[in-house]
């Protein structure tokens, strides 16, 4: 089935616009005229180009055409210059070499057929007209400066009227502002005249529109003079001197130019544009405003032109009728100016007649409704002529603006004209009343399909025509029920709406037209698509310049519909620039600029919908350095510095950081003065003495700190006496007899002046009464010899240079040189606490005998030997430090059993005072240390030999060894714990009695009086009987022994297959217990991804079994002629049954190496058969 679609917007229009238009009737049946196309009503041509008049209509049959010039009949035959162009009422008009005022009137074209005559408005031919200025000779104008003036240009009457403009004669138009502009009729006020506005070349151009012409009138020459250059020519010319007041020009109130009085009246027709002016002079300039007395400006159709001189108002309706005032106003008064407006209405349409389709014996009504100021008339017309010198119709009636027609007859139709006049203008509107019989007809495409996105409005059209005008009924897919009601509304024309579209609406509809001679039917189709709908919006963003950029902008969308994505900038289509790169979902710009900056939008496009989502990219950067350094307010001790912000680039400045430069002491280093907040453009900067001062600004936004603005010029203060003195002064000793006195150097910014010098001051505290004092200049210290040891001083330094003396300084107060202690600390004892920790008690020095400031007291410590015989001597001196006001101490970490000496020392500045004499203590045992070593050597089927050496720190007397000892099986269980006591002088031991093959572990420590001292361990094994070996190999080469295996292989296939169902169920194969009861030799290795037993091949011999490790020697030992249980158990991995289906050495034993002490490997050997259920088996 062949479909059309049409998109939903679309029908929508065509679907009001068909509610709007009159009744359309097909060109197929017969029918009265209709104009289609008309010239308007005021016809401007351009002599330079053929008339052409439009006149264009439809009927059934196809109209006939014919003409009226200025009331009488047009005979187009007797001009060879007008031809009617064919099917059609058009007139064209060739003019070469004619004149075209010959052919300017007014023209009426009438179309008409069997069934009626229509006829098009009156259409007034007049040519354009740009006629040349006419002849003149400006004379020169010479003003007073100050006055007004007005240049008049009063351009030749065109048609249409010029458009006039002030130029130069360089093309260049002459500024305007509030004090010089353009009226409304092309002259050129000035308010007042300036000495700057004396030119000789001030030109008014008229442009013709139609005819794209320019011209222009004579220049005109102004001179403005001010009152001493009158006076000089008026002496001139009359001898005299003095002729006018000296000065300059007068202020003076303000008077209006135009309009002229206090009021003045306007009428402006409704819907045209009402414009207002009001131009006033006076000095200074006065500055003209608006205001409407009795109501406010319509704030959508208002204007202010011409710098608030003149006010438009576009589409005037009634309301705009009122008082309007314009002020102009100065600084000496103001004046006021009331214009009364009055609106006037041309005829406009409430209600134009449609057009009429009756059955015969069918009634209706035409009705014609305008309205205007004043009330138009309102005349009817017949096939154009008047209606009541047309033929009598019994069927028809006249009441004013309406026509009723009943009971019509075959026959009756016709075209009727409505003329609706007033002084300011007529309208003319035709409509036919066609008397038909025709069946139904659906003139809506068939199988037409409509697409509409989901919960928007939905309109099915069902256009149609019949006479009686047919009935519309809707169905969809089966015809079970008419749609009518919610969600459903049918219009008068037909068209089925649906509000809000759903994806269930989607399908068939059917529209049938009925009336009392037939019925007609049509299909169409309703797809309901989903909505574009963008799910992630482009964000807002900021960034800084030269920096990367990306939105993104992803969109969902019906599948059915074809999207096309676009990205515009502030409405705007995007730089043509490779920087901006469109991806699917996505715009990414690189290397932003500042130009970059903008609106972003991503629009998401489809053949029904569409939708957009923006953000705005701000691009950021340092501000620019700030401009205009200027230094004002300038005072011995302030300035005041003004700048100009550079641009913020988008970023706002926080705050412009001050920096100067001294040019006296320090040429090209910068320094940070103060900071001023960023709303700020001006500080108040506090100076210092003696600097030549150079400042500039930086400004730091939230992106980073400008470059610096240009230096400012130099701004000298003058030297005067310090403000200050040096900081950081101190007093102390570097011997015993002197003092150091030292200060921090000022600087030259801070000295205030030339010839900086230090003044030093010092006396003996609480002795001296009279201060010492010398003065230096270029140091920072000063020594004074011979004072007595540590003895307190006062001390003083001041500045002083070459303009004073600076403020009084600060006491401070230090000490002269230390020496060391006279006395060692007396009454020195010590008390044990444990075997470890001692504590120290002395006596304190006295002060005087410190000859300083009292640091601490050293405790000098040392082991001087073990109390142990067989320990050696040692000597390793410790120290400990406590502070000054402490007579005790701890000495922690001391060495049991052991003779340790030790001294006492007092200390300070200088250094360390004599020791007392030498102490002694003895601390008491403690528990020994780990033995010295643990090997086992000589292992056996049931025997281990262990051997050991004492502690290195046996802390005490010995007493004794505890060895312990206990099994560890395959799984690193475990067994029971044996002990014994070992005497103090042995250093072996042999266990007997021992589990052949079997691992132990064993601890071992050693006592003293005190404890135990801590455990060293070791793990060793006792060995396999090789009689047992060669009786296991013996074995497997037996035939019931090899039928006894191959039987246990079949018991584990059977288990196997028992393993692959759990596995298939999820279940686990528990085979850990069978370990012992079903072991076969000569098993095959099973395949990981099936549980079945692969091929015994004798090529497989030297090949690892599958789901084992390969030793780390990449080869499997076998003997070609031996087939032993030995061979099985290698040194395979660990192995377990997994739940994937492999079988990875369940059944072979775990093998590792444990290192002893004395270097031996001891190992489990491994073997898929336990040993004991072998050798109870053999």
């Amino acid at each position: 089935m062949e479909r059309t679609t049409a998109r939903a917007t679309v029908f929508l229009m065509l679907f009001l616009g068909n509610l709007g238009n009159a009744l359309e009737v097909p060109l197929d049946l017969p029918q009265p005229p209709t104009i289609t196309h008309q010239s308007p009503k005021d016809f401007i041509i351009d002599p330079r180009e053929n008339i052409v008049i439009h006149c264009d209509a439809k009927g059934k049959p196809h109209p006939s055409f014919s003409w009226t010039r200025n009331g009488t009949h047009f005979d187009i035959d007797q001009d060879p210059k007008v031809t009617m162009r064919p099917h059609s009422g058009t007139l064209v008009v060739d003019i070469s070499g004619e004149k075209v005022e010959s052919y300017e009137g007014v023209y009426q074209c009438t179309a008409r057929n069997e069934h009626g005559t229509a006829v098009s408005n009156n259409i007034v031919i007049r040519q354009s007209r740009s006629p040349l200025w006419s002849k003149e000779r400006n004379e020169p104008i010479i003003v007073q400066e100050g006055v007004s003036l007005v240049l008049q240009c009063r351009p030749p009457a065109g048609l249409p009227p010029p458009i006039i403009f002030w130029m130069n004669i360089n093309f260049q138009r002459l500024p305007q502002s509030s004090r010089v502009s353009q009226a409304l009729n092309g002259d050129l006020y000035f308010s007042n005249v300036l000495k700057e506005d004396s030119r000789n070349d001030y030109i008014c151009y008229a442009r013709f529109p139609h005819t794209q012409t320019i011209q222009q009138k004579q220049p005109i020459t102004v001179t403005v003079l001010n009152l001493d250059a009158i006076n000089e020519t008026v002496a001139a010319l009359y001898n005299e001197t003095d002729f006018l007041s000296d000065g300059s020009a007068e202020e003076r109130r303000p008077t209006f130019l135009i309009p002229s009085g206090s009021s003045s009246s306007k009428m402006v027709l409704r819907g045209q544009v009402l414009e207002l002016e009001c131009i006033a002079e006076g000095l200074p300039t006065p500055e003209v405003s608006w205001s409407k007395v009795s109501g406010e400006f319509p704030a959508k159709r208002t204007s202010f032109l011409h710098f608030q001189k003149t006010l438009r108002i576009v589409d005037v309706s009634e309301a705009d009728a009122g008082e309007y005032r314009c002020t102009a106003r100065n600084r000496l008064a103001s004046v006021h100016h009331t214009i009364r407006v009055t609106v006037k209405a041309a005829p406009y349409w409430i209600s134009t007649p449609r057009n009429l389709v009756l059955a015969p014996r069918e009634r209706g009504n035409l009705i014609c409704r305008a309205s205007g100021t004043p009330k138009p008339t309102i005349t009817w017309a017949m096939n154009g002529i008047p209606i009541e010198n047309s033929p009598k119709d019994p069927s028809r009636k006249v009441e004013g603006d309406t026509i009723i027609f009943e009971e019509v007859q075959t026959g009756s139709s016709a075209v009727y004209q409505c003329h609706a006049s007033n002084e300011y203008g007529y309208l003319l509107s035709n409509a036919f009343v066609n008397v038909l019989s025709e069946t139904p007809r659906v003139l809506t495409p068939a199988n037409k399909v409509y697409q509409v996105i989901r919960n928007s409005r939905a309109l099915l059209d069902c256009s149609s025509f019949g006479s009686p005008i047919p009935k519309i009924t809707w169905f969809k897919d089966s015809r079970s029920s008419t749609l009518d009601g919610d969600p459903y509304v049918l219009h008068e024309n037909g068209t089925l709406e649906i509000h809000v579209a759903q994806a269930l609406n989607s399908g068939k509809y059917t529209c049938v037209a009925r009336n009392s001679l037939g019925i007609s039917e049509n299909h169409v189709y309703l797809e309901v698509k989903e909505p574009t709908r963008i799910l992630k919006q482009p964000e807002y963003k900021v960034v800084q310049r030269n920096r990367n950029v990306v939105f993104e902008c992803k969109v969902k969308h019906d599948p059915s519909l074809i999207p096309t994505m676009t990205w515009v900038k502030d409405n705007g289509e995007l730089p043509d620039d490779e920087r901006f790169v469109v991806d699917s979902d996505s715009l990414t710009i690189t290397d932003v600029t500042e130009n970059d900056a903008g609106t972003y939008t991503c629009i998401m496009i489809t053949t029904l919908d569409q939708d957009s989502a923006s953000a705005e990219l701000t691009v950021v950067e340092q501000p620019d350095p700030p401009t205009d350094l200027e230094l004002t307010d300038q005072k011995p001790r302030s300035v005041q510095l003004t700048w100009i912000p550079g641009d913020e680039h988008n970023s706002p400045i926080h705050m412009f950081v001050i920096q100067y430069a001294d040019s006296l002491h320090h040429h090209g280093h910068w320094h940070n003065l103060t900071v001023v907040p960023g709303t700020k453009t001006t500080a108040h900067l506090k100076l210092s003495p003696y600097v030549h001062y150079t400042f500039r600004v930086l400004a730091l936004n939230a992106v980073g700190l400008s470059n610096p603005s240009l230096p400012s010029r130099v701004y000298k203060t003058n030297p005067s006496a310090p403000d200050e003195n040096p900081s950081g002064v101190d007093g102390f000793g570097t011997e015993h007899d002197n003092l150091v006195i030292s200060w921090k150097p000022m600087s030259g910014h801070q000295a205030n002046g030339p010839g900086l010098q230090y003044k030093v001051m010092w006396r003996q505290k609480d002795v001296d009464k009279e201060w010492t004092s010398v003065t230096v200049a270029n140091v920072s210290k000063f020594m004074v010899s011979g004072t007595p040891t540590f003895t307190p001083y006062e001390v003083q330094v001041q500045a002083i240079n070459d303009y004073g003396i600076g403020p009084e300084p600060a006491v401070v107060t230090g000490h002269s040189g230390e020496d060391l202690p006279m006395q060692a600390p007396d009454t020195v004892q010590v008390l044990v606490l444990n075997s470890s920790l001692a504590e120290v008690h002395w006596e304190p020095v006295p002060p005087k005998t410190v000859r300083g400031r009292l640091k601490g007291y050293k405790v000098y410590y040392w082991r001087e030997r073990s109390l142990h015989k067989h320990n050696p001597h040692h000597v390793e001196q410790q120290v400990l430090t406590f502070s000054g006001n402490k007579s005790h101490g701890m000495l922690p970490g001391l060495q049991p059993y052991s003779l340790y000496l030790f001294n006492v020392r007092v200390f300070n500045g200088k250094g360390e005072g004599p020791a007392s004499s030498n102490q002694q203590f003895e601390t008491p045992e403690g528990v020994p240390g780990r033995p010295s070593f643990l090997r086992i050597t000589n292992p056996n089927l049931d025997s281990l030999t262990l051997e050991w050496g004492p502690p290195y720190d046996r802390n005490g007397r010995l007493t004794g060894y505890t060895l312990k000892y206990q099994t560890v099986n395959i799984s690193d269980v475990l067994g029971p714990v044996e002990e014994l006591a070992l005497p103090a002088n042995e250093t072996s031991v042999t266990l007997i009695n021992l589990k052949y093959s079997t691992r132990y572990k064993f601890y071992f420590n050693a006592k003293t009086g005190q404890g135990a001292g801590p455990v060293v361990t070791e793990e060793a094994a006792t060995i396999m009987d090789e009689a047992m070996a060669a009786r296991q190999v013996d074995i497997a080469t037996q035939g019931w022994f090899i039928g006894l295996m191959c039987a246990i292989a079949l018991l584990i296939l059977v288990l196997l297959i028992i393993c692959f169902i759990q596995r298939n169920k999820g279940g686990k194969y528990p085979v850990k217990e069978k370990e012992d009861a079903h072991t076969d030799p000569e098993f095959q290795p099973m395949k990981e991804d099936d549980c079945t037993f692969g091929e015994y091949s004798d090529t497989e011999d030297h090949k690892p079994l599958k789901g084992s490790r390969t030793p780390s020697n990449g080869t499997v030992h076998r003997d070609n002629s031996d087939d032993s249980l030995v061979d099985y158990g290698g040194d395979g991995g660990d192995g377990q049954f997994n739940e994937d289906g492999s079988f990875i050495g369940q059944y072979s034993g775990k093998s590792s190496a444990r290192d002893t002490a004395g270097g031996h490997e001891s190992s489990e050997a491994p073997s898929p058969v336990n040993t004991s259920a072998m050798n109870s088996f053999v």
